[in-house]
C-alpha cells in the first residue's frame, strides 16, 4: 500500500459523504457480519456502526454517530489507567497511514463493563486522500479466559509436579535412612505403657510430643501412631531441626515460592509433620510454627491468600522442654501446643527384659545387610553382659554394637565388644565439673540479664550491657535473641560500679 501522508487528509464534508457511501454500498455485508465493524473519520468522529458492533457494545448505531470514538468505547486500559487517544492504534491507521493490528486490548460498554478485544485498524482512502479508518473487532473475552485457565493449569500440574519430585526425593532420602520401620520391638512393662499410649494418641487428632533420650526410639513412636491413625494413609513427613538453620527454617517449614518450592507442612498436608529435636527449632521457626498452630492456617511467604491446614504435629525432643519453655529458652505457648499428648519414650537401661529381642532382630538386619550365608549366634555369656549394659546411647548403641560384632564374627559366633564401665567415683566428679548445654544456656541467660539489671536495659554504647560484659553489641544482641530473652525494665537502679 502506499504511504499517505497525514496532511493530505480528506475535509469533513468529503469525509462523510465518503463514509456514507461505503456504509450505503457495503449495506448487506455489514449487516450480515459477525464481527463489529464500524467507520471512523479523519477527526476520530464515528461514521457508521454495523449491527453486530452495536451489539457487542451495547450502544445504538444512532447513539454512536458522530461521536469520537475512543473517548466512548477506548479510554481506559483494563485496569481503569486513562489510555491516550494519541497512543491509539486506531487512530493512528489515518495518521501514519499503515494498517494497525492489536491482539490484546479492551472496549468499554454502554454499562460501564469492559470485554477483551482483537481489532485491525485499516486506513481507508478516498482519491489518494486518508478519509478515515475502518476497524473490525471481535471479543475474544471467552477465548482469553480459557488461555488464562490453561495457564493456570499449567503452572498447577508445574507445581504438582515439583511437589511429587520433592515427596520422591524425601522417599529416597527416607529410604536411606537406617532403622526399624516395621513395628516396635519389646514385650518389657515399659514398652506395653508405650503401645497403649500409641492406641491413644491415634485415636485422637491431637499434637503429641514424644520425650526421651537419643536412641529410644522416637521416631518409630511416632510412625507407629501415624500408621494407627486415621491419617495413616497420608503422607509422614519428618523434619530433623537440629540442621536446620534460620535462613532454612522459613523455606523448609513453609516453602520458597520464587523457585515453585513446596514446604515440609505442605507435603504433609491429609498426613502427620514430624518435627524430631523440636527444641531446636530456631526461634524465628518457633514463632511461625506457634502461628500455625493458633490460626489453622497455611500462608505461604510472599503470598497473600491463606488456606485451611490439614497436618497433625508430633513432635519430639531429647531435652527437657517444659524446663526450657520456663527458661524463656522456648515458646511456652508452642509447648503447650504440642504437648497435648505426652508420651515418654524409656531408656534401654528401663527395659532390660527387651535386650535379646532387640539383639536379634538386630542381628537379623544386620545378616541380610552384609549377605551372610550361614546364621549368626550370641553367646549367652555375651547376651548377658548386653543385657547388664547401661547402654548410653540406648537402641541405637546396641544396634551399632551388633553389626561391628557381625563383621568381626568368627565361627558364626558374632564378637560383643563393649566399653569397659567407668568407676562410680570418676562419674560422680565428672557429673560435679561437666555444665550440661541447658544448664549453659541457663548460666548466660542469668549472666545477661544482671548485664541488662546493671546498665538499665542499655545494650549499646558507653556504659551497655555490651561493654559491661566485654563483648561486641552485635555479639549480645544476637545471644539475647538465641536465648529467647525479653527485658523489661522493672525499675531503675544505681550501675555496678567498674
Amino acid at each position: 500500500m502506499k504511504r499517505i501522508e497525514p496532511k493530505k487528509q480528506a475535509d469533513a464534508g468529503e469525509s462523510e459523504r465518503f463514509f456514507r457511501d461505503v456504509a450505503r454500498d457495503n449495506r448487506l455485508i455489514l449487516e450480515a457480519a459477525g464481527e463489529g465493524i464500524y467507520g471512523v473519520n479523519a477527526e476520530g468522529k464515528t461514521t457508521f456502526v454495523n449491527p453486530a458492533a452495536a451489539q457487542m457494545l451495547g450502544w445504538s448505531a444512532d447513539e454512536l454517530l458522530g461521536k469520537d470514538m475512543h473517548t466512548t468505547v477506548h479510554h481506559s486500559h483494563s485496569d481503569g489507567s486513562h489510555y491516550h487517544n494519541h497512543d491509539c492504534p486506531i487512530y493512528a491507521a489515518f495518521r501514519d497511514g499503515a494498517i494497525h493490528e492489536v491482539a490484546d486490548e479492551v472496549f468499554w460498554r454502554k454499562d460501564g463493563s469492559f470485554f477483551f478485544v482483537e481489532y485491525t485498524s485499516t486506513p481507508i482512502k478516498d482519491r489518494d486522500v486518508v478519509a478515515g479508518a475502518v476497524i473490525v473487532f471481535r471479543d475474544i473475552t471467552q477465548r482469553r479466559e480459557a488461555d488464562v485457565r490453561l495457564r493456570d493449569a499449567l503452572s498447577e500440574v508445574g507445581r504438582l509436579r515439583e511437589k511429587l519430585e520433592r515427596e520422591n526425593a524425601y522417599l529416597q532420602e527416607e529410604i536411606r535412612i537406617e532403622g526399624n520401620r516395621r513395628g516396635i520391638i519389646g514385650k518389657s512393662p515399659a514398652m506395653q505403657q508405650i503401645l497403649r499410649q500409641i492406641e491413644i494418641a491415634a485415636s485422637s487428632r491431637s499434637n503429641a510430643l514424644i520425650a526421651g533420650e537419643a536412641g529410644t526410639g522416637k521416631e518409630l513412636i511416632a510412625r507407629a501412631i501415624h500408621e494407627a491413625s486415621l491419617r495413616g494413609e497420608g503422607p509422614f513427613i519428618r523434619i530433623n531441626c537440629t540442621t536446620l538453620s534460620r535462613a532454612e527454617s522459613e523455606s523448609e517449614l513453609l516453602g520458597d515460592p520464587p523457585r515453585n518450592r513446596s514446604g515440609r507442612i505442605e507435603l504433609a498436608e491429609g498426613g502427620t509433620l514430624y518435627l524430631e529435636e523440636v527444641g531446636d527449632l530456631p526461634p524465628e521457626a518457633q514463632d511461625r510454627l506457634l502461628r500455625l498452630l493458633e490460626q489453622g492456617e497455611l500462608q505461604a511467604p510472599g503470598d497473600g491468600s491463606t488456606r485451611k491446614l490439614d497436618v497433625r504435629i508430633i513432635a519430639a525432643s531429647s531435652r527437657d522442654l517444659k524446663a526450657a519453655a520456663k527458661r524463656g529458652s522456648f515458646r511456652s505457648e508452642l509447648y503447650y501446643l504440642l504437648n497435648v499428648i505426652a508420651i515418654e519414650a524409656p531408656a534401654l537401661r528401663e527395659r532390660r527384659d527387651d535386650i535379646p529381642l532387640l539383639a536379634a532382630h538386630f542381628l537379623s538386619g544386620v545378616s541380610r545387610k552384609l549377605r551372610v550365608s550361614s546364621a549368626l549366634k550370641i553367646s549367652e555369656p555375651d547376651m548377658h553382659r548386653l543385657a547388664q549394659y547401661n547402654w548410653p546411647g540406648n537402641a541405637r548403641e546396641l544396634q551399632n554394637v551388633i553389626e561391628r560384632g557381625a563383621i568381626l564374627a568368627r565361627g558364626g559366633q558374632i564378637r560383643i565388644d563393649l566399653p569397659e564401665p567407668v568407676p562410680a567415683h570418676r562419674i560422680a566428679n565428672a557429673a560435679a565439673e561437666v555444665v550440661t548445654e541447658d544448664a549453659r544456656r541457663d548460666r548466660d541467660r542469668t549472666n545477661i540479664m544482671a548485664a541488662l539489671d546493671a546498665c538499665g536495659g542499655k545494650i549499646f554504647g558507653h556504659g551497655g550491657a555490651a561493654e559491661l560484659l566485654g563483648i561486641k553489641p552485635t555479639t549480645l544482641a544476637s545471644r539475647i535473641k538465641s536465648l529467647g530473652i525479653r527485658y523489661r525494665k522493672s525499675a531503675v537502679r544505681e550501675p555496678r560500679p567498674h
